[in-house]
């Protein structure tokens, strides 16, 4: 006799990090018991934008997006990007301050963006900027426009952090660096999170075998890593080594209570700030 496995369908970007953390649940590494994972590769802001029908019930999201997503998901303990002293970048065509970024247009990754919260907080206002794929945005800021429209400097996000150099760029601000030494904190990015309507007992066991392929590829970091370098385009293995330790680590198995301050500290800057409608208290499974 046959037992039915519930269906999860999981959704996460389509880089080298996410690759790594998911190796073992996309590749039968481990049991999954109960459970069958389906994986659909998405960039983040898409993901965003499809957690408020939620469709999927475990996704990959950025903690901007979570205030609106709090009634429908609850983030997991495991899965963060969290960048300690580094993060996303704007980049220019020539060195120049921040501020003399003001009123010049920024292609950005989307507008839910974690990457793009932070821009704003940084800059104190709402720049003018443009939509752009992540993984266009380095040409963009490179020939100066994008689709027509005129592009001054660009929010950099995945492995463009690592590349953009090759495109003749200029680092005008790591908003990682910047948001530490204003707040001592690692800046929380994106989490994993799962539709609260599975129920506790669901919840807690997808959290764990989510920590389980986390564990797995960092205990086989060469076979996680081979299976990683698929998703990251520009990256050489060293380079996509050094990226996937970036954001697949400590801070990634657990948040910690480090880390859970600093989701709250972001939360609650986004929302003095006015970018954040409304005061959210982030809630983790149990």
């Amino acid at each position: 006799m046959t037992t039915t496995r519930q269906l999860i369908r999981v959704g996460h970007s389509p880089d080298p990090d996410d690759a790594f953390m998911f190796h073992a649940l996309a590749n039968g590494k481990i049991d999954t018991g109960d459970y069958e994972f389906v994986h659909e590769l998405v960039d983040i802001e898409t993901l965003n934008r499809r957690a408020f029908q939620g469709e999927l019930e475990l996704t990959a999201i950025s903690l901007h997006a979570y205030p609106y997503l709090a009634e429908q998901y609850i983030l997991c303990t495991c899965g963060a990007s969290m960048g300690d002293k580094y993060g996303p970048m704007v980049v220019a065509r020539e060195p120049v301050d921040l501020q003399r970024l003001k009123g010049k247009t920024i292609a950005v990754p989307g507008t839910l963006t974690t990457a793009y919260l932070t821009l704003q907080l940084a800059l104190g206002h709402e720049p003018p900027h443009v939509v752009v794929p992540f993984d266009k945005i380095l040409t963009a800021v490179e020939q100066g426009e994008y689709e027509g429209q005129p592009i001054d400097a660009g929010l950099v996000i995945h492995e463009g952090q690592l590349t953009y150099q090759r495109h003749g760029l200029h680092l005008i601000v790591d908003l990682g660096q910047w948001w530490y030494e204003d707040t001592g904190l690692p800046l929380p990015l994106g989490a994993n999170a799962l539709r609260k309507d599975l129920g506790e007992e669901h919840l807690r066991e997808i959290n764990r075998l989510l920590y389980e392929s986390i564990q797995y590829g960092l205990s086989h970091r060469e076979e996680a890593l081979n299976y990683a370098l698929k998703y990251g385009r520009d990256l050489d293995q060293r380079q996509a080594d050094k990226f996937v330790g970036m954001y697949v680590n400590d801070w990634t198995l657990d948040f910690g209570p480090r880390g859970r301050e600093a989701v709250a500290k972001l939360l609650a800057r986004g929302h003095a700030a006015g970018v954040i409608p409304h005061a959210v208290v982030p809630e983790f499974v149990e």
